[in-house]
């Protein structure tokens, strides 16, 4: 790692400790930036994963293929934006260092680049259902009955950390199922152009990387719509 990524790692701990000493962020969003980080990083290890059993190892190569959290985290987008979305109400999103694929090096490019990218939201989903279903099943009644967001009186750390894990892995499949680059959704959207327009598609898709970030930070009521149907569902999967 260099000195510069671990300066920034450093300044962007700080500033995660200055708001908690503070009190400028509640517990419950101490949970949620917790509960991000690996979770977006099993998501860009899945996507390494997936390419080198398709014939990439650019990943691999990389030494992107741990589960040792430091090779993944983007200083910016893993604790400065987290923190400060955290600190103006905005909510909690963010992102690993992308893993590197090279999908002129799959043994079938278009069709397994759109796998590559999706496995990354199919293992959020299978968190979110995993932790679901341990909140569900294995929680004790009188652990589940003040994990909310809502609750006057706080449930056990632990308990409340598994509803995070799992509340936390919706929203990430979710966000990263739009088709827009460079989220994974986007991917679909590419590989369901005809040939003809795919030029035309990479001239722009370079403008449009910084789109999403733009609508968290400006219109995030926008992605209130886009993920209460889904937290809908999970919610009625806790019962």
């Amino acid at each position: 790692m260099s000195p510069r990524t671990t300066a920034w790692i450093i300044a962007g701990l700080a500033v995660v400790v200055v708001l908690v000493r503070t009190h400028h962020i509640s517990t419950f969003t101490i949970l949620l930036l917790l509960a991000l980080i690996p979770s977006v990083i099993l998501h860009e290890i899945s996507h390494g994963v997936v390419a080198l059993a398709f014939g990439d190892d650019t990943a691999k190569r990389a030494g992107r293929l741990t589960l040792n959290p430091l090779p993944h985290i983007d200083p910016f987008g893993t604790i400065i934006v987290p923190a400060l979305l955290a600190l103006s109400g905005a909510g909690v999103i963010g992102w690993a260092k992308p893993v590197p694929v090279n999908v002129s090096r799959l043994r079938h490019p278009r069709n397994e680049g759109v796998l590559v990218s999706l496995v990354g939201p199919a293992v959020n989903i299978a968190l979110a259902v995993l932790f679901g279903l341990t909140w569900r099943y294995l929680l004790p009644v009188q652990d589940k009955l003040y994990t909310s967001f809502t609750a006057q009186l706080p449930g056990p750390l632990w308990a409340q950390y598994i509803f995070v894990l799992g509340y936390i892995n919706v929203l990430l499949a979710v966000f990263n199922l739009i088709p827009l680059p460079p989220l994974d959704g986007s991917a679909v959207l590419e590989r369901l152009l005809p040939q003809s327009l795919l030029p035309g598609y990479y001239r722009i898709r370079p403008f449009t990387m910084f789109i999403p970030l733009a609508i968290v930070l400006l219109f995030p009521s926008v992605l209130d719509h886009i993920f209460q149907p889904a937290l809908n569902e999970w919610f009625r999967l806790l019962g």
